[in-house]
């Protein structure tokens, strides 16, 4: 597997960082090529997205939504891959955030890319989006321009802990 591992500091509250991350529906507005992120029902989604000219499709599960702490998911069918990312509060208007993605090329040009670093560019790339939209206020108002309103953070909460529980995964406390 191919793997990516990078960190950025942000300059908002670790609770907006967090927010705009877990909303996994938004990811297109920050993620290059990403181009649908659909959730099934409690930690299932649905991703397409755009792979170096070839439309690819996966499912997965959010295998852990610790508020402030941590998100993680891995696939469940389609494009492997496996992912996590951290949040530390540096101080009351800072955060870093830490991303993790380990991945499976399917096929030739895939694989070309990967070595060519094609796709870690990509979700550097993708890092940096995130940074000018959260600290563009995205993740308290919406987004603007159309973009859906910010999440209920109680309810997808609520929402993946009950989907943790019944698939007998722990759920975390909150990070202060």
């Amino acid at each position: 597997m191919a793997s990516f591992d990078k960190t950025i500091d942000v300059n908002v509250h670790i609770s907006e960082a967090f927010m705009l991350f877990s909303e996994f529906e938004r990811y297109p507005s920050f993620m290059e090529g990403v181009e649908e992120v659909t959730r099934l029902g409690g930690d299932k989604l649905h991703w397409r997205a755009e792979v170096l000219g070839h439309e690819v499709d996966w499912d997965a599960k959010v295998t852990e939504l610790s508020p402030n702490d941590k998100v993680a998911w891995e696939s469940t069918s389609g494009a492997r891959n496996v992912g996590e990312v951290t949040f530390d509060k540096l101080d009351e208007g800072r955060t870093r955030i830490h991303m993790h993605v380990e991945y499976e090329p399917e096929g030739f040009v895939e694989n070309v890319g990967a070595a060519l670093g094609v796709v870690n560019a990509r979700l550097q790339g993708d890092l940096a989006r995130f940074k000018r939209a959260v600290e563009g206020g995205a993740a308290v108002e919406g987004g603007g321009s159309g973009a859906p309103a910010a999440p209920d953070l109680a309810k997808v909460r609520a929402d993946a802990e009950a989907a943790l529980r019944k698939a007998g995964k722990a759920v975390k406390p909150d990070k202060p």
